[in-house]
């Protein structure tokens, strides 16, 4: 049986769910003196994430790290099911999946390492940055040309709504 093009999972997507550290940054951290760790993130993934919440998407962000800037960064955006020190992804997966009633065929995981592994096993459309580890990349049915924190999630998701048609849909509308 031939293998499908990720192209043709696509247009079945209705969740987006996404680790952090190496996907929606670049998972290097600057130490300050009084031991915060800060990350940098990108604002055209920001506008993409913005943009799927627009347009009906879930967004769930999973993520062993525990920083509450992240959270108030992604709440900004209109995330609202964001699980930080996650230790065991799969359970906070498939609480998020229960809670919504949503397939796990139907979901896009966007990871970048192990500890993103089990999670990426159990949805339909596995997906990584550029840099996401070897094992990542295996199992992943679309790696981005884009490294993680540079456009990953972007890329992805604008791949997403354009296949469904919702990619800046009124655009011109709203902007003439």
């Amino acid at each position: 049986m031939e293998e499908k093009s990720y192209k043709e999972y696509l247009e079945h997507i209705t969740t987006f769910v996404f680790d952090v550290d190496g996907v929606l940054t670049n998972a290097t951290v600057t130490v300050t003196s009084s031991g915060e760790l800060l990350r940098t993130m990108n604002m055209k993934d920001g506008y993409a994430l913005k943009t799927a919440i627009d347009q009906g998407y879930n967004i769930c962000i999973i993520t062993g790290g525990s920083n509450e800037g992240v959270r108030i960064r992604l709440e900004g955006l209109g995330i609202k099911d964001i699980y930080l020190k996650a230790h065991d992804k799969i359970k906070l997966l498939d609480e998020y999946l229960n809670k919504y009633n949503i397939k796990s065929e139907n979901v896009l995981y966007m990871g970048d390492d192990l500890p993103d592994y089990p999670v990426m096993k159990r949805v339909g459309l596995p997906c990584c940055p550029q840099d996401a580890v070897p094992e990542i990349k295996n199992i992943s049915k679309y790696v981005s040309h884009k490294n993680g924190g540079f456009g990953a999630v972007r890329d992805v998701i604008e791949q997403v709504l354009k296949v469904q048609e919702k990619w800046n849909k009124n655009f011109d509308a709203k902007y003439d």
